[in-house]
């Protein structure tokens, strides 16, 4: 079975608390928040304030007339210059998963063992010009592996399709490992592409647009709902 983790960046930022009401409603139990600092990428979003008020929201009750299935993820994407300065500020945030980039940090392994420290899920990201050879040298610290199908900084883009056997690499890499570890693509996924990863290994799909640029959201949360876990059609 797959988990869907829907991009927030492509969500309406004055209406966060209603999207996330609306995908939790829907079924959706991880969130994907990227965020960037203009520097590693070009653009940027948003940091720990806005994750500690959304971990605020999600830990509340939810409002009459909704129900939630599962207590949510947050699925935390640093594409930032030298993460290791902020673990500590993500982690008490409330993000459940920090994602790293390969390329953002000189101490891969040890940034990775302090966020597992915190309490928080490790994952590492790799470009899509980036070897994933890397990988072999901190898989024994890493709980989530995020290939990257778009060169990250903006939603809205076209999955490379080059990325796709970077995807079946990673998925070897973990399998060898015998450790127990996400493997997530995020880029350019959509309901007619998404076959393409989860053939090659993937198990976390992000959508940004693919989820939000729908006119149903729930409609197309459950239509990759039903790809992601068959049991559901």
């Amino acid at each position: 079975m797959g988990i869907l983790s829907p991009s927030l960046l492509s969500a309406d930022f004055t209406r966060l608390a209603e999207a996330v009401d609306l995908l939790r409603s829907a079924g959706v139990s991880w969130l994907h928040l990227d965020v960037m600092d203009g520097r590693f990428v070009p653009n940027i979003t948003f940091g720990p304030p806005v994750i500690a008020a959304i971990r605020r929201h999600c830990d509340q009750a939810p409002a009459e007339g909704n129900s939630f299935s599962a207590p949510a993820v947050l699925d935390t994407h640093l594409m930032i210059i030298e993460p290791e300065r902020y673990i500590d500020a993500f982690a008490d945030a409330g993000a459940d998963v920090i994602t790293i980039h390969a390329e953002a940090t000189v101490h891969l392994e040890r940034c990775l063992a302090a966020i597992r420290e915190r309490g928080c899920k490790a994952g590492v990201a790799f470009n899509p010009g980036t070897p994933i050879d890397a990988l072999k040298h901190v898989i024994h610290t890493t709980d989530l592996v995020l290939i990257m199908s778009v060169n990250p900084g903006f939603g809205g883009q076209s999955l490379i399709p080059a990325t796709l056997d970077k995807i079946e690499q990673a998925r070897e890499i973990i399998q060898a490992s015998g450790q127990s570890v996400y493997l997530e693509v995020d880029g350019g996924i959509k309901i007619d592409n998404i076959a393409l990863t989860l053939d090659r290994g993937a198990d976390v799909i992000v959508a940004g647009s693919g989820v939000f640029g729908a006119p149903d959201i729930p409609a197309r949360v459950r239509s990759f709902s039903k790809i992601l876990d068959p049991r559901r059609a």
